[in-house]
């Protein structure tokens, strides 16, 4: 078990250099995840293909989010602050979308964007004020239940209690809904993503002071 940190300063900002061993993590920690697996059902590919997703998704939080590790990379967590929200082609390409394309291939890259669209559209109708918003949170499987989540989380929504701005979050898994409910989120949404059989959970968290 490690001590919580108490502060941002207990993480670590990530870099570009840092973006491939980063999103190696988050591709094992969504390994088995009900949205991940839509993207790339065959589990085979998936073991082999899916860090090329979490690339382009830590790619956009290194470059217009905010993201952190803890110190020996066994979770990430990515962050997009309320002036960088909108998911824009430019930006789409400046991540890697054309390289997520050509090791994907066409299909999986269209469940992803469809996703992300989607997940665009619930987001800017539920949350259309300033607000942080948790894209995406992984902590390697051989270290789950060591207070390395909670490591990332309670820095940052302590940072984001003194802006006194919400955060928001979608969730695809029923069972991390009482964990975020813990945080102090709220569902105020939830339902299936059209022709799939993932569920979703979209959550907020008010302003504090």
């Amino acid at each position: 078990m490690i001590t919580t940190a108490t502060g941002l300063d207990n993480l670590f900002p990530l870099t570009k250099s840092q973006i491939k061993p980063a999103s190696r993590v988050l591709a094992r920690a969504f390994q088995d995840d009900p949205l991940w697996t839509y993207f790339i059902p065959d589990k085979l590919i998936r073991k082999s293909k899916l860090h090329y997703v979490s690339d382009f998704l830590v790619s956009y939080g290194v470059l217009y989010g905010q993201s952190y590790a803890t110190s020996g990379l066994e979770g990430v967590a990515v962050w997009v602050s309320p002036e960088q929200g909108e998911l824009t082609l430019w930006r789409m390409i400046r991540c890697g979308v054309f390289s997520l394309y050509f090791n994907i291939g066409r299909n999986a890259v269209s469940r992803v964007n469809f996703s992300l669209d989607f997940f665009g559209k619930v987001h800017h109708r539920l949350a259309p004020f300033p607000h942080w918003y948790l894209g995406l949170i992984g902590v390697a499987p051989e270290f789950r239940g060591r207070g390395y989540a909670s490591a990332l989380i309670k820095p940052m929504l302590a940072r984001i209690d003194k802006e006194h701005l919400p955060c928001y979050l979608e969730t695809v898994n029923e069972k991390n809904v009482p964990v975020y409910e813990h945080y102090g989120f709220e569902v105020v949404e939830s339902g299936t993503i059209p022709s799939s059989s993932v569920n979703y959970w979209a959550m907020l968290r008010a302003k504090r002071g």
